[in-house]
């Protein structure tokens, strides 16, 4: 039996019994090929279900939800601000970006989330600016400052096939909220030139639903922060107004779309949510809310990383009660939480 299977547009491969042929137009056969047919045919429906999500996705609807995404970007509206500006005309909004996206830099990344870094890294590319203004950003060079430059979608591509043909095990789109669209458009050239890796959506959590559906089939794995449980801390320290509720309803949608992490037998990450949550001094995470939160409104299943590395960068000193690092207490304090909530997914023990 000879079965057909598309990796990419443009390129059809056959995989008949033990042999990979490639038919006549498409590249040669390298060793990812082989390995893939070989999993192909010992196990099609797991091979299936485990490709990434937007080389399922047939070209015609990337293609539709590209253009359905930049046509948002004339009255801005890809994330929860709506700032309303013309962006297509590079006006610029709180995002402090235009038409193009900016990129302060791509690498192999050893720093994140095990799941994601595996053996080779994950392949971060780092957007420059955001839709928050967190006053203790460790990365506010690049967020608020603008550090970066602009880059063409076909330079974005490139980007990304570079960081997969160095071995990463997946795109790690580093604050991607504010250029959805312009990922999108990379994306279609990227599909082209053979990405195969998972795509990971690694925001602040701010996020708009109606966004978050033009990427449903489209991105693996979502790794979103969960920033804050009361929405006054994230108004006086992130300037985000009705972030709990906009956060609260984006990691749903999330979750309705990719589900829990699902990993592969050498436990990378193939998809599913991740939910990242930083402590911050004196309680002002609200930490309580957002483990009950995810324990009983999206599962139990969660991955979650609660992260300890809060210091007092950029704007911080200004507050007092975060002018501070984090005490050991109050760390022990929010895992001790996250356990009484039954998440013990990414959990340190203490």
């Amino acid at each position: 039996m000879s079965i057909y299977i598309v990796f990419c547009p443009g390129e059809k491969r056959l995989l008949e019994s033990n042999h990979l042929a490639i038919e006549p137009g498409g590249a040669s056969a390298d060793s990812r090929d082989v390995i893939a047919a070989e999993r192909l045919i010992k196990d099609p429906a797991s091979y299936i279900i485990n490709m990434a999500a937007y080389n399922i996705m047939p070209p015609k609807i990337l293609e539709e939800r590209a253009s359905t995404a930049l046509a948002h970007l004339e009255c801005c509206r890809i994330c929860p601000r709506r700032c309303q500006v013309n962006r297509l005309d590079d006006e610029w909004g709180f995002c402090r970006t235009g038409r193009r996206a900016r990129v302060a830099s791509f690498a192999p990344h050893f720093g994140e989330e095990p799941p994601l870094v595996g053996r080779a890294g994950s392949g971060t590319i780092f957007f420059s600016g955001c839709n928050l203004a967190c006053v203790f950003c460790q990365n506010w060079d690049i967020s608020q400052m603008g550090a970066g430059r602009e880059v063409e979608a076909e330079e974005m591509a490139k980007m990304m096939l570079v960081l997969q043909d160095g071995g990463c095990h997946n795109i790690n789109l580093v604050t991607p909220t504010h250029v959805v669209p312009q990922i999108l458009e990379a994306l279609l050239l990227a599909r082209e030139g053979g990405l195969s890796v998972p795509l990971v959506y690694n925001s602040g959590g701010y996020d708009s639903v109606e966004t978050l559906r033009l990427l449903d089939g489209i991105i693996d794995i979502y790794m979103p922060d969960a920033k804050y449980g009361q929405d006054g801390p994230a108004q006086r320290y992130s300037e985000a107004p009705g972030y709990t509720a906009i956060m609260k309803a984006a990691l749903k949608e999330m979750h309705r779309q990719v589900g829990d992490l699902e990993m592969d037998e050498e436990g990378i990450a193939l998809r599913g949510l991740l939910v990242r949550h930083l402590v911050l001094p004196a309680g002002a995470a609200g930490t309580e809310e957002v483990v009950r939160f995810i324990s009983q409104e999206i599962s139990v299943n969660t991955y979650l990383n609660v992260m300890a590395q809060y210091r007092p960068e950029y704007n911080a000193c200004r507050y007092p009660e975060l002018d501070r690092p984090l005490a050991a207490q109050e760390y022990a304090r929010a895992i001790d939480l996250a356990q009484r909530a039954g998440l013990v997914r990414g959990i340190t023990i203490l």
